[in-house]
């Protein structure tokens, strides 16, 4: 069977699939989830043995750190994707719900019900978590659900996704509901994305150039986040220690994710006391700082930063750092370089709060918590599809709600066009 027809075949059982998925009863749901959940901690060692040659072979391929990083199934992973699926199955099933209804002249009843979108497609690189993420988030949400996970990670996905599946099979619900892509080669994308009669959305997770090579080909509609360029603002009202804290944890505690810091801009007022405190701690934990002209002033071993440091994602020990005259400044730069993604604001003063608040348009607006706080699961979604920084349907993390979309309900008793 070539590519395209493998491609075709599995489109066809998941669309299938996909409409026993959306009438699966909630009880049923919720159990195949922690049954799911307890499977990925009983298969521990299954798991991270076929994580091990996804692992080698990417160390013998000169993948980066961040790349192994994210490739990487260790027990704290697993541990909290699992705890994600069973925080997952507890959250009200949003299928069916009747989000709002209202009366007309005529006596007519009309509303909104929450219905799955169907057959979702997720496209992604090196984190096999997300198989299991995406997999039981999309059941919650009563879609079926297409993983196309990449190379570097086929093993991991594979033995995940048979692990799902056993759950399902044991539950009497279908084995399509979840479906991989059993090959690496692009030309499977290629023909995924043009399967606009069988796929309802495509979401892609990864770098910006898996995600612009999916919108670009892609005949159905994308879920879209370019990057992650993150900024921080410390305020003239900060707490000093505050804003070093959550500047070094938005740096360091995970440089190789989109919600990591990349800009720090800093109050001219307060510039002289924060930026040595906190080029220190940075220092000490091998950040390498790239400084605008007010900024290398302060601290002097600043290397010079250029225009493209402003718009760079670095995921890496590589932190960009700007002296800024007042919040105006600081919300003008970050409307000028951000991605839409986080942006966090530390301050006393509750008017710069709120003003960061409203001006701020990005899909995670945060007040004094660090960027690295923008996250699905972080903020009790269970775990997260993807984050969208396009606003349309969706913006910012994605979990069980997002996964669905409304229809119009109508109840009458006779009403007839006049």
């Amino acid at each position: 069977m070539s590519i395209k027809d493998d491609v075709l075949r599995i489109a066809v059982i998941t669309r299938d699939a996909s409409r026993k998925a959306a009438v699966l009863p909630t009880p049923v749901k919720e159990k195949i989830l922690r049954d799911a959940a307890e499977k990925l901690r009983e298969r521990r060692a299954f798991l991270q043995s076929e994580n091990r040659t996804d692992v080698e072979a990417a160390r013998a391929n000169g993948l980066s750190a961040a790349m192994i990083d994210r490739l990487t199934l260790s027990d704290k992973v697993i541990e909290q994707t699992a705890a994600g699926m069973e925080e997952i199955a507890a959250f009200p099933d949003p299928v069916g719900e009747i989000v709002h209804m209202w009366n007309r002249p005529n006596g007519m009843k009309v509303g909104r019900m929450r219905i799955p979108l169907g057959v979702i497609g997720i496209i992604y690189e090196s984190r096999p978590n997300v198989t299991a993420d995406a997999a039981s988030l999309c059941l919650k949400a009563g879609n079926g659900v297409i993983l196309r996970g990449g190379s570097e990670a086929i093993n991991s996905n594979r033995a995940i996704v048979s692990v799902f599946k056993e759950a399902l099979k044991e539950n009497d619900a279908p084995e399509d509901i979840v479906n991989l892509i059993p090959v690496t080669d692009r030309e499977a994308v290629l023909h995924m994305l043009s399967l606009e009669e069988y796929i309802d959305l495509i979401i892609p997770r990864g770098g910006e150039d898996l995600i612009r090579f999916v919108a670009g080909n892609s005949r159905i509609p994308v879920i879209k986040h370019y990057k992650g360029v993150c900024h921080l603002y410390v305020d003239r009202w900060a707490d000093m220690d505050m804003a070093a804290k959550l500047t070094v944890n938005a740096k360091v505690q995970r440089p190789g994710v989109c919600n990591s810091l990349e800009t720090l801009l800093v109050h001219r007022d307060v510039a002289d006391r924060f930026l040595p405190l906190v080029s220190e701690r940075l220092t000490a934990e091998k950040v390498e700082l790239r400084g605008c002209s007010r900024s290398r002033e302060r601290v002097s071993s600043m290397k010079p930063a250029t225009e493209d440091d402003w718009y760079a994602e670095y995921l890496d020990l590589i932190l960009a750092v700007k002296v800024v005259d007042d919040i105006d400044e600081a919300i003008q730069h970050i409307a000028t370089y951000g991605s839409l993604h986080t942006e966090t604001i530390v301050t006393k003063d509750y008017d710069a709060a709120q003003k960061f608040l409203r001006e701020v348009n990005s899909s995670s607006v945060i007040v004094n918590a660090s960027t690295r706080m923008s996250d699905g699961y972080v903020y009790g979604l269970g775990a997260e599809i993807g984050i969208s920084t396009t606003k349309i349907h969706s913006y910012g993390p994605m979990g069980v709600e997002d996964l669905t979309t409304t229809k119009f309900i109508v109840l009458g008793d006779g009403q007839i066009r006049e």
